[in-house]
Parts: C-alpha cells; sequence; structure tokens
C-alpha cells in the first residue's frame, strides 16, 4: 500500500484476513492465474500443517477450500486492476502496470 500511496495511485483494499473472502472470489483468481500463485506454501499457515494435510493440496479445489478455511495462505498482496490480476508485489510489474 506504501507503494501505491507513494505514486498516488487510487486504491480500495479489502483486507481479506479480517472481512474473509468468498468461494467465487477464490475460483476467479485461481482461474485467472492458476492456484499455484494465488496459494502460498511459504507461509507461516502452510509450514504449520502436518505433512498429511499438506499432502492433500494436489488441485484447485482442495486449495480453495484450504484457502477459505485459512486465508492466511493466500499470497498477499492480491490487486485487480482493469483486467489484470497482479499477484504478490513486483515494483517492476507496479511500475509496468500504473505508468
Amino acid at each position: 500500500m506504501a507503494w501505491l500511496k507513494n505514486k498516488q495511485v487510487v486504491f480500495s483494499f479489502h483486507d481479506y484476513k479480517q472481512e474473509g473472502i468468498g468461494k467465487q472470489k477464490l475460483e476467479a483468481w485461481c482461474n485467472n492465474k492458476g492456484w499455484e500463485a494465488i496459494f502460498n506454501k511459504r507461509s507461516i499457515s502452510w509450514r504449520g500443517l502436518s505433512e498429511k494435510e499438506q499432502k492433500k493440496i494436489v488441485d484447485q479445489s482442495a486449495a480453495i477450500k484450504l484457502m477459505m478455511e485459512n486465508n492466511n495462505i493466500i499470497k498477499r498482496p492480491v490487486m485487480e486492476y482493469d483486467e489484470r490480476l497482479l499477484v504478490g508485489f513486483n515494483e517492476e510489474e507496479y511500475r509496468m502496470t500504473f505508468k
């Protein structure tokens, strides 16, 4: 958010960690970028799962189910801009998007 504010990009913020996220939104994101891009296997929440639980995440359906149960596993930030979906902070991608 600091980068956007610094560049004077107008945005609205939805804190899905506090406000939740719907299945349809997760499906749309996963269909756009692939569930592997949305699902954060580097998160503390993911590392806190047992190996048995981790092995259950083999497809989009299983990933979405877990992301809805534990939204800390969703990679951040996720930004919808026009028809684009930006996942994770990549300054070069932001610079090209918000010229």
